[in-house]
């Protein structure tokens, strides 16, 4: 009797072990892991690791680099704010929903009719709340919870108008205005006055229908800008998060505004890149004289119609045709915008570490386009080239990324949100119903575990369609181009081409398109371009 209810005991104490581990596997199984997302706006590779810029200061972002997974040839699929953001939270390229512009992408039939990311993962049981500009515009509705709207500012005020930065000179202050046609320190401005009006400066904040004044008098004695509320928004809501406990997981975005322009940034973020110190990035002279962007979007007798040929011509004839100053002066603002964001990146991180939910977090800093610094004659984004097409894409997914890994292989941001919902375990049909379309993207968590050799279904080339204006966008009569990793197509809606071996030649200095020693290479992309382009909608 006694050795049977000994038996008795042991199968007993085993049967109860195995079902508390039985349920805590279930219950294990079912933690789903949060999800931060944090994209800068017009961020190109001036980021540590990625070579852009010698000079570059990001320790936090090179942090977050250090413990998950960079993509160092990741690139975005149309290198412009609204269609780009769109493409990439819904996970659909432009020639498949035709939101090839700045019309608004939930009244695209094909968008609007597809979940983005954020409103999939609210669907499916997330948390999900953002600040800052995510999408484009009409952020607010997709989210459970909603923080700042986009803030472009600072503006410099004159009593009357919203001007320029005071320290750039015309033209360029001119032809580009309050955006694009200014940069500077953000300062102390009270203490003087316009010529113009006669009443002292100010600073002014918000976004592009509201705006509100921002106090500045020091370092120490103003108010936060834009892209600061947001972090700040973020660590703050990070925190009660975590002191919840809730079950439900989150997914939180953040986005910023800089270093889109206006370049205007505290003077402490200038001061650590001094102008004297200040390298030009490596430009080849006349090297646009073989590329046929120009073709499309000018005239041959006219330079002006292209955006970033222009803004190039009026930045250098601002500094009297001083090409090296004028690129000195726009790179030290860069530098210092980008600056000022990875500060705020390092509070976003230094949030998770303390509160300890970067344990089951999984972030992913990335930008939705890249823009060029004088190469190429082209001072802007919006072009095929790698200046302009090149992302940063980080991406840290605990007990998934190899940490410190590179993955050089072309990926794009179309692949963003297909790889969330797979390291989420959630479903991939995004489809509200059949006018919607599927992801177009694939998911790149195999390269998370193996970022030299891990099996990847997607293709071996990153495509980047380009914007330019129209009333009607047929993706057959578009511009796009192909990143492999040894070589980058372009072909234009008119039929030029261009061509560059990338493996040899990194800065597209020289179009082989051009070169019949090439011809059967040519035709090889041009062949895989054309099959993956949808024939003409009319």
């Amino acid at each position: 009797d006694n050795k049977n209810k000994a038996k008795m005991k042991i199968l007993y104490t085993l049967s109860v072990g195995l079902i508390a581990w039985s349920l805590y596997s279930d219950l294990n199984a079912a933690v789903k892991p949060n999800v931060l997302l944090i994209v800068c706006d017009d961020l190109n590779d001036y980021v540590e690791t990625l070579g852009g810029h010698p000079q570059v200061r990001t320790p936090n972002i090179k942090k977050l680099i250090d413990t998950g997974v960079s993509f160092t040839q990741a690139h975005c699929n149309i290198p412009i704010c609204n269609p780009s953001r769109a493409s990439f939270a819904t996970g659909i390229y432009p020639h498949t929903s035709q939101q090839f512009g700045f019309e608004d992408w939930d009244k695209n039939e094909i968008l609007k009719n597809s979940r983005t990311m954020m409103a999939h993962f609210a669907a499916n049981g997330y948390h999900t709340l953002g600040t800052g500009k995510i999408m484009h515009n009409r952020d607010r509705q997709e989210w459970n919870e909603y923080g700042h709207p986009s803030d472009y500012g600072p503006f410099l005020f004159d009593g009357k108008d919203k001007i320029p930065h005071i320290g750039v000179p015309r033209p360029f202050r001119d032809d580009f205005g309050i955006i694009d046609g200014t940069f500077g320190p953000l300062e102390k401005v009270s203490h003087k006055k316009s010529p113009d009006t006669g009443k002292p400066y100010s600073w002014l904040t918000g976004g592009w229908k509201k705006q509100r004044e921002l106090k500045y008098e020091s370092e120490n004695d103003r108010d936060p800008t834009g892209d600061e509320l947001n972090a700040q928004w973020a660590v703050k809501r990070l925190k009660e998060l975590a002191s919840k406990k809730s079950d439900k997981p989150f997914f939180m975005g953040v986005g910023f505004v800089r270093p889109h322009t206006p370049l205007i940034v505290p003077q402490k973020y200038f001061d650590r890149f001094p102008l004297k110190s200040i390298e030009l990035p490596v430009i080849k002279e006349n090297d646009d004289e073989d590329t046929f962007k120009k073709t499309v979007t000018s005239t041959e007798d006219d330079r002006s119609g292209d955006r970033g040929t222009k803004m190039y011509d009026s930045l250098v004839a601002a500094y009297k045709g001083d090409r090296e100053l004028a690129l000195k002066k726009f790179i030290q603002a860069y530098l210092a915008s980008v600056a000022s964001v990875d500060d705020l990146i390092g509070n976003l991180l230094n949030a998770l570490e303390t509160t300890g939910l970067h344990k089951n977090t999984i972030i992913v800093f990335t930008s939705d386009h890249g823009w060029g610094m004088g190469e190429k004659d082209y001072l802007y984004k919006n072009s095929l080239w790698q200046e302009s097409t090149r992302v940063p894409f980080v991406l840290r997914a605990p007990g998934v990324s190899k940490a410190g890994g590179s993955c050089d292989r072309p990926v794009s941001l179309i692949d963003l949100s297909p790889t969330l919902l797979d390291l989420c375990d959630l479903p991939t049909n995004t489809m509200k119903n059949d006018k919607g379309r599927p992801l177009d993207g694939f998911s790149i968590k195999p390269l998370l575990t193996n970022p030299a050799e891990g099996k990847w279904a997607g293709p071996d080339e990153a495509l980047t369609a380009l914007y330019k204006w129209a009333r009607y966008y047929d993706p057959a009569k578009q511009n796009y181009s192909l990143r492999s990793n040894n070589w980058r197509y372009v072909r234009y809606e008119n039929g030029k081409e261009e061509l560059y071996h990338t493996a040899k030649d990194k800065h597209e200095w020289r179009n082989l398109a051009l070169d019949s020693k090439y011809s059967d290479t040519l035709k090889k992309y041009r062949t895989k371009l054309l099959s993956i382009i949808p024939e003409s909608i009319p």
